[in-house]
C-alpha cells in the first residue's frame, strides 16, 4: 500500500517539475509573456470593414452648438479668490435653529455661530470690456481682497462695486483693463422649461468646467430650496439639472444661443455636493441689480410692504377661490406699509398687479421690481369670496434689512407647559401667552394671543405650526367677522360655530421671527 502511494507522489512531482520547466522554456522564447489581463503586446489591427455610427444631423448640430458655446463663453468666465485679514463672526440669526437630519453640513454655511472662512473662491463672468464682473454676493461678502484669474491665466486685482444680500448678486471690477472677452446677456423671460442650458464655472477647483442639462423649472422660491433669506428676498430661481458644485457659484447659466440666462447660486443637496438639482438667479433680476449698483452704489427696490407666500389648496378653499393661484398676504413689513395704507389685509390673495397675472410669488415680484419707488401699481385682490382693487404707492426697501435678535428664553416659565387646552377640531393644544413669556420674547401687547404648545402628529395642523410655543394665534380672519383671540374661550367660541369639513383662517404671530402669517385649516379633518 505504502509503495503505491509513494509511486503516485513521485508521478505528481515529476509532472509539476515538467510544467514549471515548460513555462520557463516558453518565456525564454517570449511565447507566453507575463502581464495584466488588459495588456496586449504589439499593435491591434481594427477590422477595416467596421464603420463608425453616423448620428442624425440634428444631433451633430447640437454637439457643434455645445462646442461653440463653450468656446465663445468660457473666455469670459473668471475664477475669483477672496481673502480677509481677520476672522469675523456674524450676528446670530433666529430664523434657523436646527438643520434637518442629514443636512447639518450643508446648513453650516448659513449658521452665524460658525466663524467665517478667511478665504473663499467662486466664479464670475465679465459683462463689459473694461472689466465689470457679475458674481454672487456670498462669494465676495465681507472680504478685504479680491483677485480674478482669466482663462489665459492672467491675474488681476479687483474691487467691490456693490452687493445685495437679498438677491445674492454682487458686482466687482478689474481696474486698468480693456478689450476683455464679454459674455452676452440674454432674457430669462423667454426661456422655457425643457430648454438646454450649460453651466460654466470652477467647481471644486476644476477651472473652466462646462456641464450641460435642461431648465427643470422656473419661479422656484426660497422655501423650495430652503436657503436662509430675509423678508425682502427674491423668490424666483431657475432650476436646472446641469451639474453645479461648490465653486460654480457666480458662474453663468447659458442657453443654446450662448446667452447668459442666470447666475448659478445654490444647490439642493444632502451632502454639500451636486445631487441632481441646481438653482440660478434670473439674469433679468441680476441685470437690474447690477445697473443699480453701478449707477447708485446701492439697490433701489420698490416694495408694497407685505410678507407673502404661495397659495395652497387649503388657503384657496378657505378663501373660496376657484383656482389654487395667487399670492397670499401674511402680514405687513412695517407699520407704515404702503399696502396697509392702501387697505390690503392679512389673508388677502393678490391675483393681478398692473393687470398682469400674479400666479406665484416670483411672478408678483417680477412685476413689482419693474417699477421704481414712488410709482403706483394697481392690485387685484381676492378677499374671501369678494374681488377688490387697490392702488398702492410703492416704497423703497431697506438696502440691508435688519435681522431681529432672538430672546434668550432659558428653561423657566417661558417654556410651554404641555398642559393647555386641546382645540381638537384643529389638532392643536393652546395656552394663553404668559407675562413671563411675553417679557422674554418681547411679544407686543396686540400679539398676546394663544401659544400653540402641541400639535397632533396625525392632524391637519401638523405642517402648519411649530409645536414649541413659538407660534401664537392672534386673530381669526375667517369666518367673518375678524376678531382678536386672547383666551381659549375666544377660540373655542369660534370653532363651535364651524362645522366639520369647513375651513378657518388664522393670523399667526411667530415670536422668534417677529412676523405674521396666515394659516388656513380644514376643521375636523383627519
Amino acid at each position: 500500500m505504502s509503495t503505491s502511494i509513494a509511486s503516485r507522489l513521485k508521478l505528481v512531482g515529476a509532472v509539476a517539475i515538467a510544467f514549471a520547466c515548460g513555462l520557463v522554456f516558453a518565456s525564454g522564447f517570449d511565447l507566453t509573456p507575463f502581464g495584466y489581463a488588459q495588456q496586449a503586446r504589439g499593435l491591434v489591427r481594427p477590422a477595416s470593414d467596421v464603420k463608425a455610427y453616423t448620428p442624425p444631423a440634428n444631433v451633430e448640430s447640437l454637439n457643434a452648438s455645445f462646442v461653440g458655446i463653450a468656446e465663445q463663453v468660457t473666455p469670459a468666465v473668471v475664477s475669483i479668490e477672496a481673502e480677509r485679514s481677520e476672522p469675523r463672526r456674524v450676528q446670530r440669526s433666529p430664523q434657523r435653529r436646527q438643520a434637518p437630519p442629514g443636512l447639518e453640513d450643508f446648513f453650516q454655511q448659513f449658521d452665524p455661530r460658525q466663524q467665517e472662512p478667511m478665504q473663499s473662491s467662486g466664479s464670475g463672468f465679465i459683462v463689459s470690456a473694461d472689466g465689470y464682473i457679475l458674481t454672487n454676493n456670498h462669494v465676495v461678502a465681507n472680504f478685504d481682497r479680491l483677485r480674478v484669474r482669466l482663462t489665459d491665466n492672467r491675474e488681476f486685482k479687483a474691487r467691490l462695486i456693490g452687493r445685495d444680500s437679498t438677491t445674492d448678486v454682487a458686482v466687482i471690477k478689474i481696474d486698468g483693463a480693456s478689450g476683455l472677452p464679454v459674455a452676452a446677456l440674454g432674457s430669462d423671460d423667454q426661456t422655457r422649461v425643457g430648454e438646454w442650458v450649460l453651466a460654466i464655472g470652477n467647481p471644486l477647483g476644476l477651472e473652466h468646467t462646462v456641464t450641460a442639462g435642461i431648465i427643470s423649472a422656473k419661479g422656484r422660491g426660497t422655501s423650495d430650496i430652503d436657503v436662509l433669506r430675509n423678508q425682502y428676498a427674491i423668490s424666483d430661481f431657475i432650476q436646472t439639472d446641469a451639474a453645479i458644485n461648490p465653486g460654480n457659484s457666480g458662474g453663468p447659466l447659458v442657453n443654446i444661443r450662448g446667452e447668459v440666462v442666470g447666475i448659478n447660486s445654490a444647490i439642493a443637496t444632502r451632502t454639500g455636493y451636486y445631487q441632481g438639482y441646481g438653482f440660478a438667479i434670473p439674469i433679468s433680476l441680476a441685470r437690474d441689480v447690477m445697473n443699480d449698483l453701478i449707477k447708485h452704489g446701492r439697490i433701489r427696490r420698490a416694495v408694497i410692504g407685505v410678507s407673502i407666500s404661495e397659495v395652497t389648496a387649503a388657503v384657496a378653499a378657505a378663501a373660496k377661490l376657484p383656482e389654487v393661484s395667487g399670492v397670499l398676504v401674511g402680514g405687513y413689513t412695517s407699520d407704515d406699509s404702503p399696502a396697509r395704507k392702501a387697505g390690503l389685509q392679512e389673508g388677502d390673495i393678490i391675483l393681478k398687479a398692473d393687470g398682469k397675472p400674479a400666479a406665484r410669488v416670483g411672478a408678483l415680484q417680477r412685476i413689482i421690481r419693474s417699477h421704481e419707488p414712488g410709482e403706483v401699481v394697481e392690485l387685484e385682490v381676492f378677499r374671501y369670496g369678494q374681488r377688490k382693487t387697490f392702488k398702492v404707492k410703492l416704497a423703497e426697501a431697506p438696502s440691508e434689512p435688519t435681522q431681529l435678535a432672538s430672546a434668550d428664553r432659558g428653561d423657566d416659565d417661558s417654556a410651554p407647559s404641555r398642559g393647555g387646552t386641546n382645540a381638537s377640531k384643529l389638532g392643536i393644544t393652546v395656552e394663553p401667552v404668559s407675562a413671563e413669556f411675553a417679557r422674554q420674547a418681547r411679544v407686543p401687547e396686540e400679539r398676546r394671543g394663544l401659544r400653540v404648545v402641541d400639535v397632533d402628529p396625525q392632524g391637519t395642523a401638523r405642517q402648519q405650526f411649530v409645536p414649541n410655543g413659538i407660534d401664537i394665534i392672534v386673530e381669526v380672519i375667517y369666518p367673518a367677522p375678524r376678531r382678536a383671540i386672547r383666551t381659549t374661550d375666544d377660540l373655542q367660541g369660534v370653532l363651535s360655530k364651524v362645522r366639520d369639513g369647513e375651513y378657518v383662517s388664522l393670523l399667526v404671530y411667530n415670536a422668534q421671527t417677529q412676523s405674521t402669517r396666515v394659516v388656513s385649516l380644514k376643521v375636523g379633518a383627519e
